[in-house]
């Protein structure tokens, strides 16, 4: 038979095993029967409750001393030995599950012991643009805080979420969970409630006007934001629910908002530049437009001011619910330039209009950059007389072609409405209340009256020979006359003369830009409906919003200076696929990927961030490190070292 050596580390092995087992069993408590002698015992564990005349001992009971230095260093051995044998155990697991698997990926898979996925989007061009109009240093030096969470911090988030995925107040926390910026905080986003939410408007509320003051003039100055036209204007925010004390929810009028609705007016002011608002104001919900502009032109001047540029080449353009006679003298005193349109109020104002003939119009055709604009001018005076002061500035009488054409198409509507409403009362003769020529006159007058071509409609109710009621309809047609020659026809004033007619004309087609940024207020934005229930955070929510305006406007413009005709909107559209994958290995290391680019975002981060993006880094392949741009800080933790800090 052959002969197999014994090896010494196995006998060595063996024994010790024994060993071990001995000195445990040497160490554990011993049941003495109350008539065995001390040195009688019984060598397996038994239960630790005392049976009567039972007494528990260790051997070294005789020497105190010993006996408990004994027992201190076992259980300190024998804490070392668990740990040791349950990492061994946790290795060899793994080594074990190693041995069976086939391909890289399930070793991958083996080795990693969580992963998750977390959104990205568009944070990578938007919080670059947050971090350079220093937002979160601005607030909290108007608001400190000792919580772990600084006001900053929350804004931020607010101004993300109202960018990229608005939520009421109690959902940001679900939808911040889902994100990056939970690892940029610092903070679980479990600690961004709404309470939480609610502390910091109510914190920024005292502060709106200031805070939002040295963000703007963050971005005019880094920005280089030409101030020299500016647009202003009011839009209306419906509110929803019932404010009884409130200073800036009321009743009012508004255009193309309800007027059984309680609101609250917003002033804002955009540089033609860009649309990058420069100013806001929040306004009672029934404050007229006219009399919100004197206070802005003081704010504005100081604006200017603050900015180092001279109020007398600065342009402010309008429409026509910001001026009257009282307002031109005003913009006079305080320097200022204005274009707007004007009001119809007065007789002298309206008789301009119907002033030049269509010849006259037709003499001085308006063009601009791209050829015709399919308008015409006329230049004239406008005079302004408020008290015993009278100032002439410039006007311009304009024909535009599109707008004559889509005004005549309305009324010819109209005039086939009311056709067919006056046809619908001739039915009805004979019936009750339709019996007499004067009831039949009542009822067809009542429908002229809601007609907006009623003023131009004769009616009358007779009798024919026989006794019968009649009801007959004509066009006035010198009234129809006199309207078709208004048609299309408005009148312009400002009081720089060096403006051309066409200059006019583009700078205050231009106020357009104005309008969009009210419409990014009020749908992507989402600024209503506003679920706050006090003044202070509804002026903190408007601060909110405004700041993230700013942002929308600011990576708009960027895009259009490295040649990219996108809007905000759809930037985000096109990055809201990018996720960021968290993967943590056994021995709690952890890898940041991001996913992979199409060529539309790559195209996009290339222009935008030319110095951060580059080729290798946007290839097809997932990253195996993400770009400084991406890249986010994380900070220590109860359970581990610090680690390195990330900017995104």
């Amino acid at each position: 038979m052959p002969i197999v050596p014994r090896l010494r580390w196995r006998d060595l092995a063996f024994w010790g095993v024994w060993a071990l087992v001995a000195l445990r069993l040497l160490l554990l408590p011993w049941r003495t029967p109350p008539s065995a002698p001390a040195f009688a015992c019984v060598l397996w564990p038994t239960p630790r409750s005392e049976a009567p005349g039972e007494v528990w001992q260790s051997p070294f009971a005789p020497f105190p001393a010993l006996n408990r230095a004994v027992r201190a260093h076992w259980q300190v051995a024998w804490g070392h030995v668990r740990c040791w044998l349950k990492g061994w155990q946790a290795w060899g697991t793994l080594l074990v599950r190693l041995w069976g698997c086939r391909t890289l990926a399930e070793i991958v898979g083996v080795l990693t012991r969580r992963q998750v996925a977390r959104y990205l989007g568009a944070l990578p061009v938007l919080y670059p643009l947050l971090e350079r109009l220093q937002v979160r240093a601005i607030i909290n030096r108007y608001c400190p805080t000792e919580s772990p969470v600084d006001h900053g911090a929350v804004l931020i988030v607010l101004v993300l979420n109202r960018l990229l995925a608005p939520r009421p107040l109690y959902r940001v926390m679900d939808w911040l969970a889902h994100t990056v910026l939970t690892e940029y905080v610092g903070v679980p986003a479990t600690k961004f409630n709404d309470d939480r939410l609610g502390r910091t408007l109510d914190a920024l509320a005292e502060h709106a006007q200031a805070i939002w003051q040295d963000i703007a003039s963050q971005a005019l100055l880094r920005d280089h934001i030409d101030l020299s036209v500016l647009f202003y204007d009011l839009t209306a925010l419906v509110m929803t629910g019932d404010y009884p004390a409130s200073e800036l929810v009321d009743y009012g009028f508004a255009h193309n908002t309800p007027s059984d609705c309680p609101k609250v007016k917003v002033g804002l002011v955009a540089s033609r530049d860009g649309g990058v608002p420069c100013l806001f104001h929040p306004w009672l919900g029934r404050t007229a437009d006219k009399a919100t502009v004197e206070k802005n032109m003081q704010a504005l001047r100081a604006l200017l001011a603050r900015q180092g540029w001279d109020t007398r080449q600065v342009l402010v353009v309008g429409d026509s619910a910001n001026l009257n006679s009282e307002l031109a003298l005003a913009y006079a005193d305080q320097q200022l330039k204005y274009l707007a349109g004007l009001p119809l109020l007065e007789k002298a104002h309206r008789a301009l209009v119907l002033t030049p003939t269509e010849r006259d119009l037709y003499r001085q055709p308006l063009t601009n950059d791209r050829g015709p604009s399919g308008s015409w001018g006329w230049v004239c005076d406008v005079p302004f007389t408020h008290g015993e002061r009278t100032v002439r500035h410039r006007g311009l009488v304009v024909l535009s072609g599109p707008m004559r054409t889509a005004l005549r198409r309305t009324r010819a509507q109209q005039f086939r409405a009311l056709w067919a409403t006056l046809r619908g009362v001739q039915a009805k003769i004979g019936q009750k209340r339709y019996r007499t020529a004067t009831e039949v006159q009542r009822r067809a007058e009542t429908q002229l009256r809601h007609s907006p071509v009623g003023p131009l409609v004769r009616v009358a109710a007779g009798l024919t020979p026989d006794g019968a009621v009649t009801l007959r309809w004509e066009v006035d047609r010198d009234a129809l006359q006199q309207a078709m020659r208004a048609d299309g026809r408005y009148v312009l004033v400002t009081n720089d003369p060096t403006l051309t007619p066409a200059r006019m004309l583009a700078l205050y087609r231009d106020k357009d830009q104005l309008e969009k940024r009210f419409r990014v207020f009020k749908q992507d934005l989402r600024v209503r409906p506003l679920f706050v229930h006090s003044d202070e955070r509804l002026r903190a929510m408007l601060l909110v919003n405004l700041i993230a305006l700013l942002v929308y406007s600011l990576l708009e413009r960027q895009a259009r200076h490295h040649g990219l005709c996108v809007t905000t909107r759809r930037i985000c559209e096109c990055l809201a696929d990018l996720q960021v994958v968290e993967v943590e290995a056994h021995d709690g290391s952890r890898l940041w990927t991001v996913s992979a680019f199409t060529p539309a975002q790559q195209t996009l981060l290339l222009r935008l961030w030319p110095g951060v993006w580059g080729a290798a880094a946007l290839g097809s392949e997932p990253l195996a490190q993400l770009p400084e741009v991406c890249r986010l800080p994380r900070l220590a933790t109860a359970s581990g070292p610090p680690q390195a800090s990330l900017t995104l």
